[in-house]
């Protein structure tokens, strides 16, 4: 059997006001366009999580009720606040818990992308999977039949992807 995990960076958010609090800012153009372009991706792609874990951050939220947006499936959401600039074991843990054979989670980096890195056996030579930008998303299948056997290292990079590829370099996302 294969699990499947998509892990995503949640989409660029704004910095209009310098002293809102972090954890209430939410996405700013750019962001609501990325986010829409890795849904529509994700769906063109095959790549529909059944279950979406997310940080309950306000910026992780919309990015992903915007991906959820344009899936052809509607997969459940749970928030959690553990997710919050969550450690990559963390986030580990948590897809560990998992009950179904498809999961995203959308959360913040350090985390989220660590533990792309983590989770890997190889890496894409994509040149920004090292500092997986905003909105960047790792696709990990792995062969096992359930989530508590998931291994560091033993999971197969099927795609990496940033909004910018989506685009092109003329683009106003990336």
């Amino acid at each position: 059997m294969t699990k499947r995990l998509i892990l995503i960076r949640h989409a660029k958010s704004s910095w209009d006001n310098a002293f809102a609090d972090d954890h209430e800012r939410v996405l700013n153009p750019r962001g609501r366009a990325a986010a829409t372009a890795i849904g529509n991706w994700l769906g063109t792609e095959g790549h529909v999580p059944q279950a979406i874990l997310c940080s309950d951050a306000a910026r992780t939220q919309e990015t992903a009720e915007r991906i959820i947006s344009t899936l052809p499936a509607q997969p459940k959401l749970e928030l959690t606040a553990m997710l919050y600039h969550a450690a990559p074991d963390t986030v580990i843990d948590l897809v560990r818990k998992a009950q179904t054979d498809t999961i995203a989670v959308i959360g913040h980096n350090p985390g989220i992308g660590m533990a792309a890195d983590m989770l890997v056996d190889t890496r894409p030579l994509h040149h920004r999977f090292d500092d997986y930008p905003t909105c960047a998303t790792t696709v990990i299948d792995f062969a096992i039949d359930d989530w508590q056997d998931m291994q560091k290292q033993g999971g197969d990079c099927v795609a990496f992807v940033v909004p910018r590829d989506l685009v092109g370099a003329g683009g106003d996302i990336d």
